[in-house]
C-alpha cells in the first residue's frame, strides 16, 4: 500500500516493550491491518524497553488502525506486575503499555484534523479497551507528559486513587496490566539520543540533560532530557543523553550537540523515528549517526514530498 494521497496524518504511538521480536511483530500487524495505516517506521531499543512505530494515514482510517494495535499491545505487555520492585521496567519513563499516542500534522492546515482524531482515539481507547487516558500538550492545556509519568506507573496509580489526577477518557483506576495511556495532537518532535565517549558516567549524562533541557541553566526551547545508562549494546555501561527536541525548526539538532559537547565528549547520536528534513540542517558531519537511514527517516522523504 503506498502513503495515503495528498497528505496524511502521522502517528507515533510508543509502547513499552523494546526486547520481544514476537510482540513487537503482532503489534505492528495490527497498526497496520487491512491497509488502515502505512507504517513509515519501526524503532525498539532494549535499554529503553520501548519501541517507537511512525504510522501514516487517512483521518479516520488512521484513528481504526491506532485502536487496533493499542489493543494488541494490552493483550501483550504488562506493565503493572512487578512495577513496585526496586529496578525499573526500562530505562525510559512511562505509564502504560502503549505509553503515548501522539497524533502529528504537517502544516496549520491539519491540525483540526489531528485535534479530532487524537479526541476519537481517545475515547475509543477508554471505552473499548478499558485503559484511562490522559491527554497532554495542546489538548490539556498544557500539561506536560513529564507530569503525568512522575513516579511512573505507581506514582500516576497513587495520585488517581488520591483524586488528584482524573483520566480524560475511560475508568478512573489503571488498566490492571496495561496502566494507562497519554494521547496528544502536535506538530513533528524529534527523539534523538546522544552516547557520551568514556569516561563519561551517567551521572554526567543526567547533569548534562539537566542543563539543557528546557527550564535549565543553558536550557534549550522545547528541548526534553535525561540522562540513562546502557548496557545492551556494549559490556561496558554506556552514558546517554536521550532528548525529545520539541520544536526542531526553531532548535535544530546541530544546537543539541553543540549544547551537549560543551559539557563532553559524544561518540555517536541516534535518530528514533523521523525527522523533518530542516531539522538535519548543519549536521556535523564528524559526528556519526549509525543505522540512519534519510530515504525512511526524513518525513519528506518517506512520504515523497
Amino acid at each position: 500500500m503506498g502513503v495515503p494521497d495528498p497528505l496524511p496524518l502521522l502517528a507515533v504511538p510508543n509502547v513499552s516493550e523494546g526486547r520481544d521480536v514476537a510482540i513487537l511483530d503482532a503489534i505492528a500487524a495490527a497498526f497496520t491491518a487491512d491497509g488502515r495505516a502505512t507504517l513509515l517506521d519501526r524503532h525498539a531499543d532494549a535499554d529503553h524497553h520501548r519501541a517507537v512505530l511512525t504510522l501514516a494515514g487517512r483521518p479516520g482510517a488512521l484513528g481504526d488502525a491506532l485502536v487496533l494495535g493499542a489493543g494488541a499491545a494490552v493483550q501483550r505487555i504488562d506493565v503493572m506486575s512487578g512495577a513496585e520492585g526496586p529496578h525499573p521496567r526500562g530505562e525510559h519513563p512511562h505509564v502504560g503499555a502503549v505509553d503515548v499516542v501522539p497524533v502529528v500534522y504537517l502544516n496549520p492546515a491539519m491540525r483540526g484534523a489531528a485535534c479530532a482524531e487524537a479526541l476519537v482515539v481517545a475515547d475509543r481507547i477508554g471505552a473499548e479497551l478499558g485503559v484511562p487516558v490522559f491527554l497532554y500538550g495542546e489538548l490539556a492545556g498544557g500539561r506536560t507528559r513529564a507530569e503525568l509519568r512522575r513516579g511512573g506507573v505507581i506514582g500516576l496509580r497513587e495520585r488517581m486513587a488520591a483524586g488528584e489526577q482524573r483520566p480524560d477518557f475511560g475508568p478512573p483506576t489503571p488498566h490492571p496490566t496495561a496502566g494507562a495511556t497519554l494521547v496528544a495532537a502536535r506538530e513533528p518532535l524529534v527523539a534523538f539520543n546522544l552516547e557520551l565517549r568514556p569516561p563519561a558516567t551517567v551521572s554526567d549524562a543526567k547533569r548534562i540533560a539537566a542543563l539543557i533541557r528546557e527550564g535549565g541553566a543553558e536550557g534549550l526551547p522545547g528541548l526534553r532530557a535525561i540522562g540513562v545508562q546502557l548496557r545492551s549494546a556494549s559490556t561496558a555501561p554506556v552514558a546517554q543523553v536521550s532528548m525529545n527536541v520539541e520544536r526542531p525548526l526553531e532548535v535544530p539538532l546541530r544546537v543539541v550537540v553543540e549544547a551537549v559537547r560543551r559539557h563532553a565528549e559524544v561518540a555517536a547520536a541516534e535518530l528514533v523515528g523521523l525527522t523533518p528534513r530542516a531539522a538535519l540542517e548543519g549536521f556535523p558531519a564528524d559526528l556519526p549517526i549509525p543505522g540512519f537511514d534519510p530515504k525512511r527517516q526524513v518525513i519528506e522523504n518517506a512520504l515523497g514530498l
